[in-house]
This record gives C-alpha cells, structure tokens and sequence, in this order.
C-alpha cells in the first residue's frame, strides 16, 4: 500500500488557517487626493492575523504610501471539528 502525504493547503486548514482577503486603501505622497486600492489573498488565522499584521508592519517601515485604511475578509473553510478520522471499518454483507 502507497502511503500518501497530506496536501499542506489541507494542513493549513486543519491548524486553523482560513483564505484571507485584505483590501488596503493608501495614499502615494506625490498625488495625495487619491485613494488606491490593493488587494491581497492569503491563508492566516482569525482572529489575530499574524501574517497580515508582518505584512502592514514592514508597509510602514519600506513603502512611502500612507495607509488609509483596511478591510479584512477571512473564511474558514475548514475546521477541525469537520473532520472526523475513521479508526475501525467493518463490512456489510
């Protein structure tokens, strides 16, 4: 028998991680009366956002566009109460 490896998306799920969307509005120094807009997906754990809060740490310190402001969206896709492992097997006849 082949034995498989887990996909790390499912992992990921598993430990918690859900699809993030984070939706930043930002102001570039040279035309300030304008809003951006970037949009960014990735996995990251709700309610505390750890890879969300490095990424808005290293835009304050590296990128020159001031942030407005951010909008997160988060799904949890799976939890790990949604998946139960089947320990015995047995057969109908």
């Amino acid at each position: 028998m082949q034995r498989r490896e887990a996909d790390p998306d499912f992992e990921l799920r598993l430990a918690g991680y859900g699809i993030t969307t984070a939706e930043i509005l930002y102001r570039m120094p040279d035309h300030p009366g304008l809003l951006q807009t970037f949009s960014w997906q990735f996995n990251d754990i709700a309610p505390d956002y750890p890879r969300l809060k490095r990424f808005l740490d290293h835009w304050e310190r590296e990128i020159e566009g001031i942030i407005h402001s951010v909008r997160v969206m988060h799904s949890g896709l799976l939890t790990p109460r949604e998946v139960r492992i089947v320990r015995d097997a047995g057969k109908l006849h």
